[in-house]
């Protein structure tokens, strides 16, 4: 049955690549493979190719389906960069073999060690952070301290989270793992279970338009999803954002917890150096400040100024956890969901 699946899924991939242009290897190009939308890398790519005559094919896909391409197209795989979310993601293609060291001063440079792979495979391009969302009108901010604090019993029936598949939620309790420990991990997930208001069930947004409808106080979301809501055109969604405010627990101790979208050059680039240029490209001072204002996420270098709109939110400190560790704990993170009944 395993390998009937296996030969169904390869098929299906190689006919979506039969349905691509043809790739060919060149010095004025580099293939992307990217699991952000088009609309948040696009006009990034096109600002590269417009500085360096370099040309970027771009294909885009979620991140599993992107792993899973690599790895069947193996050394003619026509890749040079994978773009994707979340230090787990970037564990899990490390770990595939489909990644290859960077040797890049630039990148060393600019971005912090915890957020590079120890081994250089991949490196940060922009973050966020993922703290607790509160109704103005329901919750007073001082009553807010710590994630552990959310397994208190008063908070029973007065928090929104997303599903324990969404590798978000596996990556904070990675984090805790390596931070605190299996067991105080373990206690954590139940404890928050416990006093979940519903079910977990759709994205970060829909924790927040949750808890600005009524059905909690609190919820866990990631920063650029608020952000988002705020700076968008969607008066509904900006109206339920307004409603909550931001509190970054933690901040006696390890920090909140933040975590990268990334990139690394793929095992088989056939266009190596320029790989490397668009990676370093993405890190520039020009390119991080885009992602700032028009994503939302903080830049990934300190030297670059949030938004308005995530300057609103605060200073905070932030989880100084070298982020390849949330891969590395992400197996036993999962499990210690599953025994929670974090569905």
């Amino acid at each position: 049955m395993f390998h009937q699946r296996f030969k169904i899924l390869a098929i299906t991939i190689i006919g979506a690549a039969l349905s691509l242009p043809v790739v060919a290897s060149a010095d004025g190009e580099v293939n992307l493979y990217s699991a952000r939308q088009e609309n948040l890398i696009k006009p990034l790519l096109d600002d590269f190719t417009r500085d360096t005559g370099i040309s970027v094919r771009l294909l885009t896909g979620r991140a599993n389906e992107l792993l899973q391409r690599l790895q069947l197209e193996g050394r003619n795989s026509p890749a040079d960069v994978l773009i994707t979310v979340d230090a787990g993601n970037l564990h899990q293609a490390k770990e595939a073999g489909v990644l290859s060291a960077i040797e890049s001063d630039v990148l060393i440079e600019r971005i912090p060690e915890n957020f590079r792979d120890v081994d250089g495979q991949w490196f940060g391009l922009s973050l966020r952070a993922r703290p607790i969302m509160y109704h103005k009108d329901k919750v007073d901010p001082t009553e807010l301290s710590t994630y552990e604090a959310l397994t208190d019993p008063k908070w029973r029936g007065r928090i929104c989270i997303r599903s324990s598949s969404n590798v978000y939620n596996q990556s904070i309790v990675a984090a805790m793992i390596a931070s605190e420990g299996s067991e105080a991990a373990s206690q954590w997930a139940q404890g928050l279970v416990a006093n979940l208001a519903r079910p977990p069930q759709g994205g970060d947004r829909d924790q927040i338009r949750a808890a600005a409808a009524g059905v909690c106080d609190v919820a866990i979301a990631n920063t650029y999803y608020i952000g988002g809501m705020l700076a968008g055109d969607d008066a509904t969604q900006r109206e339920a954002a307004e409603q909550l405010g931001v509190f970054f627990p933690n901040q006696e101790d390890r920090g909140t917890h933040v975590n990268i979208s990334g990139a690394g050059v793929t095992a088989h680039a056939p266009n190596r150096e320029n790989a490397i240029r668009l990676i370093e490209y993405l890190t520039g001072e020009e390119a991080q400040r885009w992602y700032a204002e028009a994503n939302q996420e903080y830049p990934v270098r300190p030297d670059v100024p949030a938004s308005d709109i995530l300057r609103s939110f605060g200073d905070f400190k932030a989880d100084s956890l070298n982020l390849s560790l949330l891969g590395e704990h992400n197996a036993e993170a999962v499990r210690i969901m599953d025994r929670a009944g974090w569905r």
